[in-house]
């Protein structure tokens, strides 16, 4: 039993962790990276352009659309490569978002998924009828916040953790007390026959999900490590335009961070970051 609820919660960990990153901004790396790769932007994705924006940090607002800039309000003229970098660059975010969008809401349907499972093998009575009301409903609400912000163009980092981390570590804390509370009270009971009923319930829990978390977070992660290439595209654009800031810096809309250890057979790379 304690092998089975580990089983799954490390798998809705490791599903929503791939696409919705770290506590503090996007932070997103595979295998397929190059780099590590974060913004401590959020990002608004409309007809009329992107909208960079972050309360810390110089610059504060940053817009480009059709290969014009504007930087904290002010037009700042480019060249002619520049320009297409940057037409390249939006082109590049406006494809990207939908594709993050969808994977952040399979990722969330399989993390219910998983609870749903564990719920129906370990609840009872009115319990589990409240507890798989209240998955129904917390499911929903992280989906319509998903469709609401990055799947209509609106990314917040702040935003994205609140509606995945805050509602699954809440669904599964309620089922570590539900699975452990039921542990318990089979063991104070003294009865061989549910202490091993419950066992039994584990195990056949344990193979059904790893069976099928396996086939779905691998399917997951392909669509995860696809990313990566695009990422690695607008990176390249990032480096290789001569967009200066007014203090003389270049314009980094994307933290660009060597990888940690395993990327060494390629040389160093170098450091692009915002401070």
């Amino acid at each position: 039993m304690r092998h089975s609820l580990i089983a799954g919660t490390v798998a809705i960990g490791l599903v929503l962790a791939a696409p919705m990153g770290q506590a503090k901004g996007f932070n997103f790396s595979t295998d397929t990276c190059k780099h590590d790769y974060s913004t401590a932007y959020d990002v608004d994705v409309t007809a009329d352009g992107l909208s960079f924006h972050r309360k810390d940090g110089i610059p504060g607002r940053v817009f480009l659309h059709d290969g014009s800039l504007r930087v904290d309000g002010k037009d700042i003229a480019v060249s002619r490569s520049d320009a297409d970098a940057l037409r390249r660059y939006e082109d590049g975010v406006r494809r990207l978002m939908p594709q993050i969008a969808s994977i952040a809401r399979d990722g969330v349907e399989m993390g219910f998924s998983a609870m749903t499972s564990v719920t129906l093998t370990f609840a009872e009575g009115d319990q589990r009828a409240g507890m798989l009301e209240k998955l129904k409903r917390k499911q929903a609400e992280a989906l319509r916040e998903i469709d609401e912000g990055i799947g209509s163009g609106h990314w917040s980092s702040d935003r994205m953790t609140e509606t995945v981390a805050g509602s699954v570590s809440d669904s599964v804390g309620e089922l570590v007390g539900s699975v452990t509370s039921s542990a318990v009270t089979a063991a104070l009971s003294g009865d061989s026959s549910k202490v091993a009923a419950l066992q039994a319930r584990a195990e056949s829990l344990d193979k059904a999900m790893d069976r099928e978390m396996d086939k779905r977070s691998k399917g997951l992660e392909a669509r995860a490590n696809a990313i990566c290439p695009q990422l690695n595209d607008l990176a390249d654009l990032q480096r290789g335009w001569g967009v200066r800031t007014a203090d003389g810096k270049p314009l980094e809309l994307m933290t660009i961070k060597p990888k940690d250890s395993h990327d060494h057979d390629e040389g160093e790379p170098k450091k692009v970051a915002s401070s």
